[in-house]
């Protein structure tokens, strides 16, 4: 385990204030807040962010996302039945986004979100994965503990 490297909120608090106000943007609309549970854990679990994996899958557990999907969202291509198309179409443009080098976003992947969202709901989702995917970085570039980890 390797010790924080630095406590943004602490050392500025306005630092991380634009990003807190983008979530409250995202959780203001009509997404739901299961749907942001899956997107935000799918795009932890690709980064390899165990601060945000632990704080989302509880924020999914508490909006009611059956533990099941959670088990296997990093397989969920292979358990599609267990996702609503609507869930499908967010979790692969969470992947292509988040996974933007490898390809940018497939024209395919786009179309399946334009079918399941609605025009003013794709920024938001959008403004999601974008989010998360910072959240994510900054976590793991500042080391950022877990919280009551054993020592």
């Amino acid at each position: 385990m390797s010790t924080e490297r630095l406590n943004i909120q602490h050392v500025d608090p306005q630092a991380v204030q634009s990003m807190y106000d983008m979530e409250k943007y995202i959780h203001s609309g009509p997404l739901g807040e299961d749907l942001l549970a899956l997107v935000k854990i799918r795009a932890s679990q690709i980064n390899a962010c165990a601060y945000c994996l632990d704080m989302h899958a509880k924020e999914a557990r508490a909006a009611g996302v059956d533990q099941r999907k959670l088990d296997v969202l990093a397989g969920w291509r292979k358990a599609a039945a267990l996702f609503s198309d609507r869930e499908q179409a967010a979790i692969a443009l969470t992947e292509a986004v988040t996974l933007i080098s490898a390809g940018g976003v497939p024209d395919e992947i786009w179309d399946a979100a334009e079918t399941h969202f609605r025009e003013n709901e794709m920024p938001m989702l959008l403004m999601a994965i974008s989010a998360i995917n910072v959240w994510n970085r900054l976590a793991i570039a500042t080391h950022q503990e877990l919280p009551n980890m054993p020592v």
